[in-house]
């Protein structure tokens, strides 16, 4: 509602307010900026006085002597204003940039630790707008903007009490017209407002629709929506250009009555003006072409105020966007002090409720104990909460009740990044980074050496596979990993939680996108990585999991039994005695 309210109002002083804060740590580049300014006006009324005083006072009684004088100052005059153009437009430049490099930086640090959820919910598009575009486009709001529009107004008063001082009729007739153009500008800046709210909100849902296409090209193809998602993208872009049509509407209308106005005042500065001259009536022809350059110097900035307002707009809708991130609470609350040392990695839950969405539960209360060393494998059918209860042990989401403990310690009185460190996680969906394997590894962790990782690698058995690879360790897997296949990424992703030396290890369905090999592979280094260590398993691949201490057979968020392989497989018509003979079936019939 209150940005339904905002979007009437030509300029949000709040917001505008907010923004300033972040120039206090430049405040001296601040105010030699703000002085530039006082100083670039002063000397906007200098060049038409100089170009008066040599019409009057040279050219008209032909001294060519003081001609050379008066042109040497001009000279001088536009030297001196040449610096002060670099200095003013060099460090608004420079200012903008470290003003965004700053919000930049806070705002990927909040990102950081927004929990699993606001990911879930939020285009990832949008806020990659909202982290790149948006806050490039906050810059331009110093560089182009504020103080652009500072200086100018700053010149016009300047030049309007010096044109007073002349002569108060000709600034009369330049008034008259003053009037039509400030009112045009006024409507104008509220209809770009308005227009530049909805120009970034079509560029956000551009930049979402392009990059989930891209990124799910694959399944565009596979299932043929190519010409479905080109319509798609066609009547995003239309509404696109049609946001951005009527700014350009609204620039067809206003400049030309900026100039048709400003036109007007120099033919009333002429006709009147000519004739008093003419008349010699306290009117010179020096000062008929100061006002005419005057009167220039105080339109101009009014047609450029509203351009460069349009950049100020176009700034401030980013930062109200980018904002609206920085004062999202989506974090999970880190007031855990706590830091776990000699963790031996006994888990407990007990009675722990959870749903993602409200009144929907996923998990139902379930309790269940970890000892110390012990593997304990988490089976049932999809939806049923196996992987929940992962991101929870990790504090990604937030229970609803009950309490999740480590060695009898609630996690929730533990430090994050301390809870996190003893815990490392294998995921079924691997995602590795546009960088070298090495890197992805070790997540460029200081601690961890090239050698270290060549070690757990040999122990694994795969060292001789990332030499085969160009480069070996340093070769460069692209974005997402797209140079290896499937298999070979799981191993990757199940090295880097080996040489993180966990005291608690998590696999959520590793092997279930893995060729035969690999799972042979990742099977002796989960025998290796997980004798002395608490160790939860996650699988559907049952035959996976017999040696597990104990198992627990999950159904839609609710614990339906508990005990090893050979225990459960007693049990008459049980969960697990169904899922394990369906499986056996289906292995049989291959």
């Amino acid at each position: 509602m209150a940005e339904k309210n905002n979007k009437g109002k030509a300029f949000d002083f709040k917001l505008f307010r907010r923004l300033i804060t972040f120039t206090n740590p430049y405040r001296l580049t601040f105010y030699l900026i703000g002085f530039s300014a006082v100083l670039l006006s002063v000397f906007a009324i200098l060049r038409p006085y100089l170009l008066r005083q040599t019409i009057d006072r040279t050219i008209v009684p032909q001294d060519q002597e003081l001609l050379v004088y008066f042109i040497s100052l001009m000279l001088g005059v536009l030297l001196v204003d040449v610096i002060l153009q670099f200095l003013f437009i060099y460090f608004a430049n420079w200012l903008g940039q470290g003003v965004i490099r700053d919000i930049r930086v806070k705002l990927f640090k909040h990102m950081l630790g927004f929990k699993k959820q606001y990911y879930d919910q939020s285009a990832v598009g949008r806020l990659v707008t909202r982290a790149v575009s948006d806050i490039e486009t906050i810059a331009s709001i110093f560089s182009q903007g504020l103080f652009m529009i500072f200086s100018d107004l700053l010149k016009m008063m300047v030049v309007l009490g010096y044109m007073l001082y002349q002569s108060w009729q000709l600034t009369l007739l330049v008034l008259v017209v003053l009037p039509v153009i400030v009112y045009a500008t006024r409507i104008f800046q509220k209809k770009m407002k308005a227009a530049f709210e909805e120009v970034r909100t079509q560029v956000s849902n551009l930049n979402s629709f392009v990059q989930e296409r891209i990124t799910g090209m694959k399944i565009v193809q596979l299932f043929a929506r190519e010409e479905t998602e080109y319509a798609n993208f066609k009547e995003i872009n239309e509404k696109h250009k049609k946001g951005w049509i009527k700014t350009v509407w609204y620039n067809s209308i206003f400049f030309p009555i900026a100039e048709m106005s400003s036109s007007v005042a120099i033919g009333l500065i002429v006709w009147f003006g000519g004739l008093r001259a003419a008349e010699l009536d306290g009117i010179t022809l020096g000062l008929v072409i100061e006002f005419i350059q005057l009167s220039q110097i105080l339109f101009r900035p009014l047609r450029q105020i509203a351009d460069k307002f349009n950049t100020l707009q176009m700034g401030m809708v980013a930062a109200n966007r980018v904002f609206k991130i920085l004062d999202t609470d989506a974090k999970i609350e880190n007031n855990g002090e706590l830091l776990l040392e000699n963790v031996n990695g006994r888990i407990t839950f007990d009675k722990v409720r959870f749903s993602y969405v409200e009144e929907e539960e996923v998990l139902k209360g379930i309790s269940f104990h970890v000892n110390v060393g012990e593997t304990v494998a988490i089976v049932g059918a999809t939806g049923a909460g196996k992987s929940t209860i992962i991101n929870l042990l990790s504090r990604f989401y937030e229970i609803d009740s009950g309490v999740i403990s480590i060695d009898d310690t609630d996690i929730k009185k533990v430090d994050l990044e301390s809870l996190r460190s003893h815990i490392a996680v294998v995921l079924q969906d691997v995602f590795l980074f546009a960088d070298t394997i090495l890197n992805n590894i070790t997540l460029n962790n200081p601690e961890i050496t090239e050698e270290q990782v060549q070690e757990a690698a040999k122990e694994i058995g795969i060292h001789e596979f990332i030499m085969s690879l160009p480069e070996g360790y340093h070769y460069n897997v692209k974005e997402r990993g797209v140079m290896l296949s499937s298999g070979q990424r799981q191993l990757i992703s199940f090295l880097r939680a080996y040489v993180t030396n966990p005291e608690v290890l998590v696999l959520d369905e590793a092997t279930s996108s893995v060729d035969s090999h690999s799972e042979e592979l990742i099977q002796d280094a989960t025998d290796k990585i997980t004798k002395g260590r608490t160790s939860i398993v996650i699988a559907h691949r049952l035959a996976t999991i017999k040696n597990a201490d104990k198992i627990i057979v999950m159904d839609q968020g609710e614990i339906m039994e508990q005990g090893n392989h050979r225990e459960l497989l007693e049990i008459e018509n049980g969960y697990y005695r169904n899922l394990y003979e369906v499986q056996f079936a289906e292995v049989r019939e291959v």
